[in-house]
């Protein structure tokens, strides 16, 4: 079983939407698989005698050994726990980390953002609920992590602010906006407030108010209702 590996880039390539390294490894070739953000940088900045440390995911196969390369450990484990869904192959698992990073992929499990998962190619209605369900479950505590982040880079110090913020949430709930939605919306308020304080402007609840429930309607078709 092959963890990581590290040698001299010979050549790289493309097939279709597959992306492709061929690395020296103390005199034998390896052809490795890789994410197209790796590919891209290797393509833009190609050195001679360049070294390459990857972690690696083996699959092997009746006839044939894949090598799947990846430039962190947490990219390899991600791509595991993907593949661990039933029904999801490599190429749906690189598919996804091909079109967002690790974070996006959380942030869309926690919202249940289908819309955004049913993008990558490959990726049904019935996938991307079974996607959803399962990596909600396997990456419980890192998503309530990235919403603690979240919460302390929106946070606001001014308690009449804060005030405000609880009762545009309470209003919303009121006029019947679904908490995930509001949960969605909270973040770009608070940004919104804090731009406005740092300018020295004037705040109130009412242009808090309108500015939630216009970007509420303007991308109703986006949010989870």
């Amino acid at each position: 079983m092959i963890s990581w590996i590290s040698g001299e880039l010979i050549e790289l390539w493309q097939t279709n939407q597959k992306f492709f390294i061929l690395i020296n490894c103390q005199g034998l070739g390896y052809e490795i698989q890789i994410l197209e953000s790796f590919f891209l940088k290797l393509k833009t900045n190609k050195l001679p005698n360049l070294n390459i440390t990857l972690w690696v995911k083996h699959i092997k196969k009746e006839d044939s050994d894949l090598l799947f390369g990846f430039t962190s450990k947490d990219q390899k484990n991600f791509f595991i726990e993907i593949l661990s869904i039933r029904g999801v192959g490599s190429q749906i698992g690189m598919g996804i980390l091909n079109k967002f990073t690790i974070s996006e992929v959380l942030s869309a499990i926690n919202t249940q953002n289908k819309k955004l998962i049913s993008s990558v190619p490959g990726i049904g209605q019935k996938m991307c609920d079974r996607l959803i369900l399962e990596l909600k479950s396997k990456f419980k505590s890192e998503m309530q992590f990235e919403e603690e982040k979240v919460k302390d880079e929106f946070k606001i110090m001014d308690p009449e602010i804060n005030k405000m913020i609880e009762d545009l949430q309470l209003t919303l709930q009121s006029l019947n906006y679904k908490n995930k939605e509001i949960e969605f919306i909270l973040p770009i308020v608070i940004n919104e407030a804090n731009g406005l304080i740092k300018k020295e402007k004037n705040l109130s609840f009412e242009n808090l108010l309108k500015l939630a429930m216009d970007y509420l309607d303007k991308n109703s078709s986006n949010l989870v209702r």
